[in-house]
């Protein structure tokens, strides 16, 4: 986990190893308009207001605090009977890599980015269908860009002291929650499989969705 190449930063290092002895499974694709829209209408949540138009309900949800990510897996396991939860960074990173070790899920080439991925150079300033690239090796859709993906652990300006076992990191911070994976509005260096920065619990952003896994 983590990255030591020439594009890495302080907050990506040490790199380490994680141990994952535990069986979950990573949704295809981040949260669209569509799903959050079930929950908002059993529950009385807000359906985040959007000032792009949205392409059609296919489209990753976004402006959702990870507080209201929370509450979206609590409903999902309520009604489906299973757990359901926002996967923890050292899990996306490893589903994000399916079983890779460079910059990207599918080779060290950027000239390949775009096939994979929506980031700025050819989203046109919106998001874009989920599913519409290429996803990785493990069956997985838009690890990078798109939108960035709230993890549960508290943000960590570094890996020093963070869990090896695939846990959240659960110590407090005043930088709130680690965000995964790119946007539809980033360059394809900030979108790398190591790529993590942070985000309030309670702040909302134009760039920011997520993705949930079930624990099995």
């Amino acid at each position: 986990m983590g990255s030591d190449d020439a594009d890495a930063r302080e907050r990506e290092q040490p790199v380490h190893e994680v141990h994952i002895d535990y069986d979950v499974a990573m949704c295809k694709f981040p949260v669209t308009v569509e799903d959050y829209m079930l929950f908002a209408q059993a529950t009385g949540a807000v359906v985040p207001e959007d000032r792009h138009e949205h392409l059609g309900f296919d489209v990753p949800v976004r402006r959702v605090r990870w507080t209201d990510a929370k509450a979206y897996c609590a409903w999902k396991s309520e009604r489906e009977g299973a757990t359901y939860r926002l996967p923890t960074e050292a899990e996306w990173e490893y589903a994000c890599r399916a079983g890779s070790s460079g910059k990207y899920c599918f080779s060290e080439n950027e000239k390949a980015f775009a096939e994979y991925a929506w980031y700025a150079e050819n989203a046109e300033g919106v998001t874009h269908n989920v599913g519409s690239k290429k996803p990785n090796a493990w069956g997985l859709y838009d690890m990078h860009g798109n939108v960035w993906e709230w993890c549960s652990d508290h943000y960590a300006e570094s890996y020093e002291h963070t869990p090896r076992d695939g846990s959240a990191y659960k110590i407090q911070s005043e930088k709130g929650r680690v965000l995964r994976g790119g946007s539809w509005n980033g360059s394809a260096e900030n979108s790398r499989c190591a790529s993590r920065i942070n985000l309030g619990s309670g702040g909302r952003n134009y760039f920011v969705g997520f993705r949930v896994l079930i624990e099995l």
